[in-house]
């Protein structure tokens, strides 16, 4: 059995796929805005999902730059809005 190379995918694709992944982190930001349940954990995943797969293609240097971007005001939004479920808490007495 012979080994095969690795044979790149066509330029199209991965921007397509690029552009799904910006959509559904955008998505989940927005949705976390609105103030839905759980919102803060969904963006986690697909942020930790989208570091996992710009690492598995590192000629990607532009997602990876948009990603180092992105990733902070995600962070941010998650962090404050932990915060908030935590003082919206009723106190336990």
């Amino acid at each position: 059995m012979t080994a095969r190379r690795c044979v790149p995918r066509p330029a199209g694709s991965r921007s397509i796929r690029s552009e799904r992944i910006k959509d559904e982190i955008y998505r989940q930001m927005f949705r976390l805005e609105e103030g839905r349940p759980g919102a803060e954990m969904e963006l986690a995943v697909v942020l930790l999902h989208t570091w996992i797969a710009a690492d598995s293609e590192p000629q990607c240097r532009e997602d990876r730059d948009w990603l180092k971007m992105i990733s902070p005001i995600c962070l941010q939004m998650i962090e404050a809005a932990l915060r908030a479920n935590v003082t919206a808490l009723p106190s336990a007495q």
